[in-house]
């Protein structure tokens, strides 16, 4: 899906925003589309090497249908080169290993799967979904015709073109935006910053699909009170107060493992400078019991969805609303 034939049975990608043009017989940035006598073909759609049930809050969602199960799935690969990826092994198999290891599910069988484990979404998370864009996108089609919602957690860099054909079918995303320093993303990721934010401003102005927004918290990488500040602002003013900030810790892995965990005071002020941007809802993420994964309503401060790591201890809500002052709570399945 979405490519185009160009001279010399040279082709165009428009999947995502590298928007490779890949000669016969080589691949894309991602290394899972590769030019086969002038067609694109995908590598990795019969090569799932993830499907767990997980609670929503792991995406993490925490305005899109509270305390329900997610079907979540992955095929290897990813168009990011993130030094301190988490799932590494999973995103970075193509270009590390040379393989592409996974078995074949099907869009009926992942459907049937989600329907089996009461599950109220399907998640297309733990690599990047642009990169199995034909198995999300039939998969998230049949989805919904069973009356399933469908996720996406993403880097962000997938095409406007993308956007408007998963738009129909999806219904959340979580995108992170790893900084706000277009050298960070060079550096450290491959990619650059000012697609994700069109993407961001995309998805907020011009679609329904809920939005939340993480960030990872990296020790000397992107955890300056500047960089924080301008995050949030961007967030605020760009997207909307009402759109959730998630600031996780950091934890030692891959090609960063000499970097130290985030310290949790470090998490705090990222949360407070977001509340004092206006974002109404910043979380803390990656430390189990602590409060600042609950949400409060902005207006009164009572306590709506009380949350443990990633367990609903007490949801308040009721009709969307707060039972206390009426406030509406923004979201999907918010009740």
């Amino acid at each position: 899906m979405l490519w185009e034939q160009l001279d010399g049975q040279e082709v165009q990608c428009r999947l995502c925003n590298f928007r490779c043009r890949i000669k016969p017989g080589k691949r894309g940035h991602c290394l899972v589309r590769e030019n086969r006598a002038g067609k694109l073909y995908s590598l990795n759609y019969s090569a799932v090497c993830s499907v767990n049930v997980d609670p929503i809050e792991k995406k993490p969602l925490f305005h899109f249908y509270p305390g329900s199960r997610s079907l979540s799935y992955a095929a290897p690969g990813c168009n990011f080169r993130c030094e301190f990826c988490q799932n590494w092994q999973i995103s970075q198999e193509v270009r590390l290993f040379k393989r592409i290891n996974g078995q074949a599910y099907s869009p009926k069988q992942l459907v049937q799967a989600a329907m089996e484990g009461n599950c109220a979404s399907i998640a297309h998370t733990y690599t990047e979904p642009t990169i199995y864009f034909e198995l999300a996108y039939e998969t998230a089609k049949l989805g919904h015709e069973k009356g399933l919602t469908n996720v996406f957690v993403s880097n962000g860099y997938m095409s406007t073109e993308a956007i408007e054909v998963i738009k129909p079918y999806l219904d959340g995303i979580n995108v992170d935006l790893k900084s706000f320093r277009d050298d960070f993303y060079r550096q450290r990721t491959g990619a650059r910053l000012e697609p994700v934010l069109e993407t961001l401003r995309y998805i907020a102005g011009r679609t329904d699909i809920w939005l939340e927004v993480t960030t990872l918290v990296i020790p000397g990488g992107n955890d300056s009170e500047e960089e924080l500040g301008d995050l949030a602002k961007f967030i605020a003013e760009e997207l909307g107060a009402e759109v959730p900030w998630h600031v996780s810790r950091f934890h030692p892995d891959y090609e960063s493992r000499d970097v130290p965990a985030t310290p949790v005071k470090k998490l705090d002020q990222a949360r407070q400078i977001g509340l004092k941007a206006g974002l109404r809802y910043v979380y803390c993420g990656n430390i189990p019991s602590d409060r600042s994964e609950s949400t409060f309503c902005h207006k009164c401060g009572k306590e709506l969805i009380g949350r443990a790591y990633f367990s609903i201890e007490e949801n308040n809500v009721r009709d969307g609303k707060c039972p206390d002052c009426g406030t509406v709570v923004p979201g999907k399945g918010m009740s």
